[in-house]
């Protein structure tokens, strides 16, 4: 009996100490995973991805041998469920699963790829958002054209619009938010026109400017870690001004392009004091914001 209970004790710890071991393992490799970037990505039907990504230590290999992938990410989904995937083997982008790869997050510069039982079902087109810098609540994504803005909660969002002054056949497509008249009240600028508006142009392989204003005058200007293409023009008629300023992104195909558009009238043509000079230097400092939050796939 005696050698029977002093057998039971020693698997007693011998399990024991096995399970130490393994959750001992398993706390150093958790441990040894360093939090590399937190990024909120936005997919059709404004459902929403919150991804934690962890970098692991470097393994060395052979030369010739694929590299061993360390990393991983966490997932919050906004239907709820939640995932820790390990990083695995890719050609392209970071690619992460669960064991038996019945959900793949597929991360690919600023988008991301779902697939659930390799079916790209519940979270399609996914973007990443920028982060709300002030007063930029709302979101817009364009999982066609590939990409994403925040723009302010009393803007008007113009999903049909067109910009249209190049002339017949040369119109362009995109999506438009109006300032709120609340901007226009006092002063003379126009809320029926005045706004910034993302535009498109497809299959362009050297993204100007110029493909979306009458100029012959272009600038390179690097603002926000971005080298963009920009011209500006300014035409008046009838009392009227019309400035636009065109902020083409370098490098994209399709081309993508920020155009702030502003209409005015002269102060003179109102009775005295009852119209003043509306505030340009504000008004910019909002279009930059929206511009800045814009993020292409």
């Amino acid at each position: 009996m005696k050698k029977v209970l002093i057998s039971i004790v020693l698997i007693i710890i011998l399990v024991g100490t096995a399970i130490w071991y393994i959750v001992s393992s398993k706390n150093k490799v958790t441990s040894s995973l360093v939090l590399t970037n937190v990024v909120t990505y936005m997919c059709k039907d404004n459902k929403k991805i919150e991804a934690s990504y962890y970098k692991g230590e470097n393994k060395i290999v052979k030369t010739g041998e694929m590299p061993i992938p360390t990393g991983g990410v966490k997932l919050t989904l906004s239907d709820g469920r939640k995932f820790d995937l390990s990083q695995t083997i890719s050609a392209d982008g970071g690619r992460y699963a669960n064991v038996d790869e019945s959900f793949v997050f597929w991360s690919k510069g600023n988008g991301a790829l779902v697939l659930e039982n390799n079916i790209e079902k519940s979270y399609i087109g996914c973007i990443v958002i920028a982060k709300d810098i002030g007063n930029l609540p709302n979101i817009y994504l364009d999982s066609n054209a590939g990409f994403s803005v925040r723009y302010p909660a009393d803007y008007l969002l113009n999903t049909d619009y067109q910009y249209q002054a190049l002339g017949p056949g040369k119109d362009i497509s995109g999506v438009k938010f109006v300032i709120p008249s609340t901007l226009s009240s006092g002063n003379n600028l126009s809320s029926f026109d005045t706004g910034v508006s993302v535009e498109i142009i497809p299959s362009i392989l050297d993204c100007k400017a110029n493909l979306f204003i009458d100029t012959t005058e272009l600038k390179t200007i690097t603002d926000n870690g971005i080298e963009y293409s920009f011209a500006t023009n300014v035409q008046g008629a009838a009392g009227n001004s019309y400035e636009e300023n065109v902020w083409a992104i370098v490098g994209t195909n399709p081309c993508v392009a920020v155009r702030y558009f502003i209409h005015t009238t002269n102060v003179s043509n109102y009775p005295e004091n009852t119209v003043k000079e509306f505030d340009r230097a504000g008004l910019i400092k909002e279009f930059d914001k929206i511009r800045r939050s814009l993020i292409n796939q």
